[in-house]
């Protein structure tokens, strides 16, 4: 198995933990998944494919920052 050789200063460490935490709020949150109504209720429209995109990217710069000890 290949293995991608680690860089000297860290960086590809931070991104991989900003990533992670990503798909972990995204997850917990329910960010980017689409809803679907629930019976009796009301659904408010959901985002556009451009917004969830636009939303899943400033999380991960925010999620970046936090791994890095940079402030919001």
């Amino acid at each position: 198995m290949d293995q991608v050789p680690a860089s000297g200063n860290g960086a590809r460490r931070n991104e991989d933990i900003a990533l992670d935490l990503l798909k972990f709020v995204a997850a917990s949150a329910g960010v980017g998944r689409a809803s679907t109504p629930s019976t009796g209720f009301v659904a408010a429209s959901a985002p556009k494919p451009e917004e969830q995109v636009t939303q899943l990217l400033e999380l991960y710069a925010r999620c970046l920052r936090v791994v890095e000890g940079k402030p919001a």
